[in-house]
């Protein structure tokens, strides 16, 4: 059905692809509302443990009421398209009702459907989508507008901020105050230390160093002497790959040791030095003494948090740190070891933790969307009536295939 609709109309070359990906994941077009996935108890957990909760007021404030003055809804969802809130007048959120556009509801287009909110989920990008753009007839007399809403600091999609209605959305004003209100809730995470930023050091503490280089090629130094307001550069690759390693290693590194770490063969060796000097001379020597190399101040990195919340058996906390791979492009052996590691620790937690939505929020990761291990643990977990069941089993056989 869905191949003939698409045929039949002129249709944006994202909301095609997006209708493809719909009827590969098994939606039917019939489908009146898109599954619940979270019961209301684990939906307040869920809510209360999610970073957007802290913002939440502020878009309630900013954009709830301008969607209650006509007869729209706003709604907030997680990084896996679970709705956390939907807001708007009590007549408007029974229309709504009907089509499952409700809280606890998952609303990712291989679940729900062509969508504003699954598409933006899609493709990380801000998204309208207007009647019949729709996959799924029921959703046909809405449209909506919503755009992403990312870690401040590691670009991290969080989650997406929607408005839905009728024909009255359909305006480039809409997406522009949903934009708008999805920066500002960027600009108060930003402002947020437990986001994963240091609080400011006490008097006498020394120099702190903020690294962060999960899901990033590069890494973003944030230096805090303690006199004045915190700095950040983005370190070169090789600058980041030396940074990584003399943090990971708090004793120091010969210059011997450090060659090993960071190139595949020997010829490298005669450029270390220069580089360590161009990164002495960024830092600052004092932050980088020499015999042996080693960052003489308070080191705090993401990927360690992540280390020290498994170590704590506090797996969901450790995923929810996870922005991917560490330096996903080095090749420098010391930087894949400390990544290969740290993925696979993660990776076994998730296996063992039998928690279906950590599971998917794996398996619905760049990183974790082929592992068949994984999507096999989360067919297991889910049940035979779990309404993702056949999302998992297409996936499965999907990897059946290739691998075979």
């Amino acid at each position: 059905m869905s191949t003939v609709l698409m045929s039949d109309r002129g249709m944006r070359a994202e909301v095609a692809e997006s209708w493809q990906r719909s009827a590969a994941a098994g939606v039917r077009t019939d489908l009146a509302e898109a599954p619940i996935t979270i019961d209301a108890p684990d939906l307040r957990d869920l809510r209360s443990a999610h970073p957007l909760a802290r913002v939440f007021p502020l878009l309630d404030d900013v954009l709830g009421q301008a969607v209650r003055d006509c007869d729209t809804v706003m709604a907030i969802s997680d990084e896996e398209g679970t709705l956390l809130w939907v807001c708007g007048t009590p007549q408007t959120l029974r229309r709504a009702e009907r089509i499952g556009f409700v809280e606890g509801s998952n609303w990712d287009e291989r679940l729900a459907g062509t969508n504003a909110p699954g598409l933006a989920l899609a493709t990380g990008r801000a998204a309208t989508i207007t009647r019949a753009e729709h996959f799924r007839s029921s959703v046909q007399p809405w449209s909506c507008a919503a755009t992403p809403i990312h870690h401040p600091g590691t670009t991290r999609l969080m989650g997406v901020l929607d408005v839905t209605g009728g024909d009255q959305i359909v305006v480039p004003q809409t997406m522009a105050m949903v934009r708008a209100a999805a920066r500002l809730a960027e600009a108060e995470l930003a402002r947020e230390v437990d986001l994963g930023r240091p609080a400011p050091p006490t008097p006498g503490s020394g120099p702190h160093l903020l690294v962060e280089s999960l899901g990033r090629s590069e890494t973003l130094l944030t230096v805090d002497d303690g006199r004045g307001a915190p700095t950040s550069v983005r370190l070169s690759p090789r600058h980041s790959e030396i940074l990584l390693l003399l943090a990971s290693a708090p004793r120091g590194l010969s210059g011997d040791e450090l060659a090993v770490l960071l190139y595949e063969d020997d010829s490298g060796s005669s450029t270390l030095r220069a580089e360590l000097n161009r990164l002495r001379g960024l830092l600052g020597e004092q932050l980088v003494p020499s015999r042996p190399y080693r960052l003489a101040a308070r080191v705090t990195g993401d990927w360690l948090a992540v280390e020290a919340r498994l170590a704590a058996g506090d797996v969901r906390g450790a995923m929810r740190s996870y922005a991917g791979p560490l330096l996903p492009r080095s090749v420098a052996p010391g930087v894949v070891r400390i990544r290969e590691s740290l993925q696979a620790s993660l990776r076994h937690a998730l296996l063992r933790s039998r928690q279906a939505d950590l599971m998917s929020a794996w398996t619905r990761s760049a990183w974790g969307r082929d592992d068949y291990d994984m999507w096999v643990a989360q067919r297991d977990v889910v049940g035979p009536t779990s309404p993702v069941r056949a999302l998992i089993e297409g996936q499965v056989a999907r990897l059946d295939a290739e691998l075979a």
